[in-house]
């Protein structure tokens, strides 16, 4: 027999460390070559390792939450001496390669080296069967109300969001883990395997949940925006009656060839149009060196709920963009961040961002603005009120905008300015199309 260290892989853009954000195994844990191993985050790039041998785990890097340098061992298995061979074999094959490849060639261009589209796939089971080298031993009890179940984030996920206990799925994979076949047959047949339904009147306990992960992430980055942006936020009332009505026209006549419009490409275009005329709020500001730096491209992030938490990909130079190409970028953004195939690039460099709860959205909101930037635009919930016209009252369909701004660069009266701007341009949306 023989030992293989797997080490925490480069996965490009000059990262120098990588936070743990989950084992998917756990030692003594009989694997297969291509199993993963356990998950990584690094900025806001959620990565599965996997493993480049079969064999038995011997030893594990830390825990989780813990930041582990690239590079640096990860995993220990024990394997044949016929897989350790050949391991080695393919590692040296993968090195001598690499300096063939143009050193200028851009990091975003290369093909990822880990899988990470089944991570963020919690709707489909994985296209790659769980394996283990020994018969599986599904668990037919409950686990006691400390263990933790063996999940992949995915699968974790996609129970949260069933509000499944995944305590009491029978997992099918090695040491009991659970896939989302499992999932699939507990969903199917809830009173199957012993379990019973386990809805009604399931026991929890206390729990202490370690913040790691995009959930740290985006906890520093909020707690960078609170503390050092002092925040002034408007919340103006919109009649997006007209708008309404010509969005409908547009999806009734184009929506089949040019893909369905929601009022997000409408307000992208808006706020194009409004820094057009004030530069300074299309900007970031960097409050250690005292510079604002205004951008003449408008980089538009939008804020998306993904199954890993709030991330904010960004709509480059929105204001070359047609009607319905801003509306296919936005989609194109949101499924790539939801699925956790946004590349780096796309999810950093916004100048200025949109917030929106949607039909969930309250009456008004209170943005915190995406440091550095020194704007965002937030939309609430759209609805049908009575509106006096100066002889009676008559049906409009009413949205607020809370737009914040950083009171530290960003006075009241230009605030204000611009909230005006954009309610005008909402309001009658002709104006949106007319280049003046």
């Amino acid at each position: 027999m023989a030992k293989v260290t797997i080490k925490l892989p480069d996965v490009g853009e000059g990262i120098a460390e990588a936070e743990l954000t989950e084992w998917a195994v756990k030692v003594g844990d009989e694997i297969q070559e291509d199993d993963v191993l356990g998950t990584v985050m690094t900025d806001k790039a959620a990565v599965e390792v996997p493993s480049s041998v079969s064999g038995k785990v011997v030893w594990l890097a830390g825990e989780p939450g813990d930041t582990l340098a690239i590079g640096s061992k990860f995993v220990e298995i024990e394997t044949s001496d016929e897989e350790a061979a050949a391991a080695e074999e393919r590692m040296a094959e993968k090195e001598s390669e690499e300096p063939a490849e143009s050193p200028e060639k851009p990091a975003e261009s290369e093909e990822p080296k880990l899988d990470k589209a089944e991570k963020h796939a919690p709707a489909a089971a994985s296209s790659k069967p769980e394996t283990s080298s020994v018969p599986a031993k599904p668990r037919t009890t409950p686990l006691a109300s400390g263990d933790r179940p063996l999940a992949s984030p995915a699968v974790r996920q996609r129970a949260r969001d069933a509000g499944i206990d995944l305590r009491l799925v029978a997992g099918s994979g090695p040491a009991g883990r659970i896939s989302h076949a499992d999932l699939d047959a507990w969903i199917a047949q809830p009173q199957t395997a012993g379990f019973g339904s386990g809805r009604p009147n399931v026991q929890r306990s206390d729990e202490d949940v370690k913040v790691i992960g995009m959930r740290k992430r985006i906890a520093e980055k909020m707690s960078i925006s609170a503390s050092r942006i002092p925040h002034i936020t408007i919340v103006e009332e919109i009649d997006v009656t007209d708008l309404e009505a010509l969005r409908e026209k547009l999806n009734a006549q184009h929506a089949k060839e040019r893909g369905k419009l929601t009022i997000l490409p409408f307000l992208v275009r808006a706020i194009c149009k409004a820094v057009a005329e004030q530069p300074g709020l299309n900007a970031t500001f960097d409050d250690e060196a005292g510079v604002i730096h205004q951008s003449g491209a408008v980089h538009v992030g939008i804020a998306t709920q993904t199954p890993n938490g709030l991330t904010v990909p960004v709509v480059r130079n929105a204001e070359t963009m047609s009607l319905w190409d801003t509306a296919g970028e936005i989609v194109r953004l949101a499924e790539a961040a939801r699925s956790g195939k946004a590349k780096r690039e796309e999810l950093s460099g916004s100048t200025i961002s949109i917030t929106s709860l949607g039909p969930l959205g309250a009456i008004a909101t209170t943005p915190i603005i995406n440091h550095p930037e020194v704007a965002i635009v937030g939309v609430n919930k759209m609805a049908m009120r009575p509106v006096w016209d100066g002889q009676d009252f008559v049906p409009r369909k009413i949205m607020n905008l809370s737009s914040s701004f950083d009171h530290r660069v960003i006075d009241g009266w230009d605030a204000a300015v611009f909230v005006r701007k954009l309610k005008d341009l909402i309001e009658t949306p002709a104006l949106l199309f007319i280049d003046a």
